[in-house]
């Protein structure tokens, strides 16, 4: 099994490039499909979730080829209804390609989507959606078939911001006939970045980054070069990590305007964070404290994505704070593993924990259950005595580039072993 080791005890220090960001990345890869030209994405992250979609584009007829940052889509013959089964069940974001080939093809059968196990993350809003739209479904345990002869715009009202549900109204409906509003759209920066580039290549979409987006379909859409925004999760990411640490860092590129809600907690903790041309600056002090309180919401709050990462962090700063996971329900199974560390930690509920922090943290080995807990044990691993072992960093790799390079560029003592 790969794993990664740390030797923790170092403060980071330094700087370090923030890589694109795979949540904008993969529904804008998909989102090729519907130009049926050539498409130049730059700045994509060269991640394992990037290169399943490239795969899955690649099977149902796309011309694929990497150029330096970028890679060059080229989606003139695709030609296939049916993905392959393995490219799909290890990957959640391949629902994305039911909107795009819908517009494509009026039908579509393919595996259930996969991904990391964080919760039931159900598919209903996407199916209730797509079905007001004229997608007729038909499901079993193993497969997807979804039909749509007459796809046509809708007004749609999203019980929950579904950031994947927004996204995959707005890839079947700028093909659809006539306009489809969403109501309670989803508001993330991901979403938005879908949007501009769909724009860019001749959609008509107003309201993207507020809670009703409007979608006129039917537009010719032409091939276009993009660029991929910084990545705000692994910025948020190495931001804990030099707070956790004692750090001093530049997050370069990092994207401090989409990192409110993560920048407030910093400062609220007692860190300096400086928002320069060139990046976020994070210092941190001897004298951070913990919030009384963090509760996960869409965005603008603070993102799911960030909430085990924040919790390492936590558990060596001292005082006692309460996190609430109001996105997913299983998020904390890194628990398990921070307590032997060495970590003090009290479940609540389900949703909730109590973390009495200032705890020194002790190495040992540990397990990745999925990518954002991968993460958050790096950063335990790195705030802890002693060297630490990280297995299951498979999961890591789905979204971040390399993140043993960028943390030894931070002064980490940190290397990956292949098996």
């Amino acid at each position: 099994m790969d794993s990664i080791h740390v030797h923790g005890g170092v403060s980071l220090q330094g700087n370090v490039r923030i890589q694109g960001s795979k949540n904008a990345a993969l529904p804008v890869l998909a989102a090729t499909i519907l130009t049926k030209e050539t498409n130049v994405i730059h700045n994509c992250p060269k991640i394992a979730d990037v290169y399943k979609m490239l795969q899955l584009l690649t099977s149902i007829g796309c011309f694929v080829n990497w150029e330096g940052d970028g890679v060059r889509v080229d989606s003139s013959h695709v030609n296939l209804n049916k993905m392959p089964a393995e490219a799909i069940t290890e990957m959640r974001s391949s629902l994305f390609l039911v909107g795009t080939l819908l517009g494509q093809t009026g039908e579509i059968v393919m595996d259930r989507p996969g991904g990391c196990v964080i919760g039931e993350r159900t598919i209903d809003l996407h199916i209730f959606a797509l079905e007001k739209m004229g997608v007729s479904f038909f499901e079993s345990e193993a497969y997807i078939h979804a039909v749509a002869r007459n796809l046509h715009g809708a007004d749609i009202f999203l019980e929950f911001p579904s950031v994947g549900a927004t996204e995959n109204i707005i890839l079947a409906a700028v093909m659809a006939e006539g306009t489809t509003v969403i109501e309670n759209a989803a508001r993330e920066p991901e979403v938005v970045a879908l949007c501009q580039y769909l724009k860019q290549c001749g959609a008509w979409i107003e309201g993207e980054g507020s809670s009703r987006i409007s979608i006129t379909g039917g537009q010719r859409l032409y091939g276009s070069d993009f660029a991929i925004p910084a990545d705000r999760v692994v910025a948020g990411t190495y931001l804990f990590a030099a707070l956790g640490t004692r750090g001093s860092v530049l997050l370069e590129d990092a994207p401090s305007e989409q990192m409110e809600a993560v920048i407030s907690l910093a400062e609220e903790m007692g860190a300096e964070c400086q928002q320069e041309t060139c990046g976020l600056y994070v210092q941190a002090s001897e004298g951070l404290q913990l919030p009384q309180r963090i509760m996960t919401e869409p965005y603008p709050g603070f993102p799911t994505d960030l909430q085990s990462v924040a919790l390492a962090c936590m558990t060596g700063i001292e005082g006692i704070c309460i996190m609430e996971e109001k996105i997913f329900e299983n998020r904390f199974r890194i628990v398990e593993y921070l307590r032997k560390m060495g970590a003090d930690i009290t479940t609540i509920s389900e949703s909730a924990v109590r973390v009495n922090g200032g705890s020194p943290l002790q190495g040992c080995t540990v397990e990745a259950k999925e990518l954002r807990g991968g993460a958050a044990l790096i950063i335990a691993a790195l705030m802890a005595e002693g060297e630490t072992q990280v297995q299951g960093c498979h999961f890591i790799y789905r979204g971040y580039e390399n993140i043993c390079r960028d943390l030894r560029e931070l002064g980490a003592r940190i290397y990956s072993v292949y098996k």
